[in-house]
């Protein structure tokens, strides 16, 4: 028994080939439509397609299958609770009967207002000479203050970190302006659109009255719409945590803790409402204690990302760390998550294998050389892969020979002890 493990494939333009992937040692592939705009209908024959591409050489090598659809993205006006929201909603409900009918039984997605991620480095180079991501709680402040100049940012920074940012900015070369707004825009959906700073600050107006309350509401009324028909479907719904799980640019985070994962699944009742579980975005908050999260909301958890950031020396401050380091406990979770595919197997469940892929890893080797998706580089998440493979081994026959040390015990006459 052991997790499926899958990658992260971005479609024909990947730099990462299905080969790639393929002689990762995997079997499932994680991809999506990002070619239809958000909102619309994903039809059978488009999934299909993607489907053929994924499978196109299964007679001849290791067969691949698509397995998890991240992300199928919820539209701005459900997220703002527009009156437009009811179209796009069924619009979301008739992808998800189309991705069953195909056979796809994951789908991922998530409720970041505006962007989906944010970093402030996309090329921080490690002691190892390796590059990863990193986010500085500063620098973000420099775009938010001095580059996009977002009305009443004032107050969402303590005024010596606002005193540093502007001294700094006085002295950013245009090229470091330029750098710093195009990699804090990547993590837009659809990025790869030319979005211009007033693009930007337009679509943060949008939110101006909806706080925590209102997304959540908006949240919770998504998902006892759309969960149910997920459940009646065989689709297992799973939404990722706030990557970086907290506040940011005046926008509510809803989906960045425990209580908040816990609130969400109490939301709706049906098992299809669950969670993708990222131990990097939820890792990065020392109060969410991520082994005993899997023991509590195991049964919801539906899709793994594996991967550890570090905090820094200001723990705002943080950087992609190798998987089986940084600030997650890779042990301890993996062991929790074997203790859950365990306990499935005992209930009879079906879903024993919950898909897994390495999320994020550095650049190195000859990866160094090439132009890829910020933290999708083939060599850095093999790596990680190898180690997590490695480590899910390890615990898995630990625990196996420690059952079966246990059984002689447990059968044995009163005087054999």
């Amino acid at each position: 028994m052991s997790m499926l493990q899958t990658m992260r494939w971005f479609g024909p333009n990947d730099p990462v080939s299905l080969m790639d992937i393929r002689q990762a040692g995997c079997s499932g592939v994680v991809s999506a439509l990002h070619q239809i705009p958000v909102g619309e209908v994903w039809s059978i024959e488009a999934i299909t397609q993607r489907q053929r591409l994924i499978e196109a050489d299964n007679d001849r090598y290791s067969p691949l299958h698509w397995a998890v659809v991240e992300s199928l993205p919820v539209h701005e006006a459900i997220k703002k609770g527009l009156d437009s929201r009811t179209g796009y909603i069924d619009n979301y409900k008739q992808s998800i009967r189309n991705l069953a009918a195909c056979g796809i039984r994951t789908v991922c997605y998530n409720f970041m207002p505006v962007l989906d991620w944010s970093r402030t480095n996309l090329s921080y180079e490690m002691p190892d000479g390796s590059r990863a991501l990193r986010f500085v709680w500063e620098d973000f402040a420099l775009f938010d203050l001095c580059i996009l100049k977002r009305p009443g940012a004032e107050a969402d920074y303590e005024p010596d970190v606002a005193r540093s940012a502007r001294e700094r900015f006085t002295n950013l070369s245009p090229e470091r302006v330029l750098e710093l707004s195009s990699i804090v825009l990547l993590g837009l959906p659809g990025s790869e659109e030319a979005f211009t700073l007033e693009t930007f600050q337009g679509l943060l107006n949008e939110y101006a009255h909806i706080g925590d309350a209102e997304l959540r509401t908006n949240l919770y009324q998504f998902i006892r719409e759309v969960a149910p028909v997920a459940q009646e479907a065989g689709v297992q719904l799973c939404i990722h945590p706030d990557d970086p799980p907290r506040p940011l640019l005046g926008l509510p985070r809803v989906v960045s803790t425990e209580a908040d994962l816990a609130q969400l699944m109490a939301a709706s009742q049906v098992r299809a409402n669950g969670i993708t579980f990222c131990t990097g975005s939820l890792g990065i908050r020392p109060d969410n204690d991520l082994p005993g999260m899997i023991h509590r909301l195991g049964d919801r958890i539906h899709f793994i990302h594996l991967r550890t950031t570090k905090r820094e020396a200001d723990p705002r401050n943080f950087h992609e760390a190798d998987h089986l380091e940084g600030d997650v406990d890779m042990y301890a979770v993996v062991k929790a998550i074997v203790l859950e595919e365990q306990r499935r197997a005992r209930m009879g469940m079906t879903d024993t294998a919950i898909p897994m892929r390495p999320d994020h890893g550095h650049q190195m080797l000859d990866d160094l050389h090439k132009k890829t998706y910020p933290g999708y580089s083939a060599i850095g998440r093999l790596r990680g892969l190898a180690e997590l493979r490695g480590l899910e081994l390890g615990i898995v026959r630990s625990l196996a020979e420690l059952e079966n040390a246990q059984v002689p015990l447990l059968n044995a006459q009163p005087d054999e002890l």
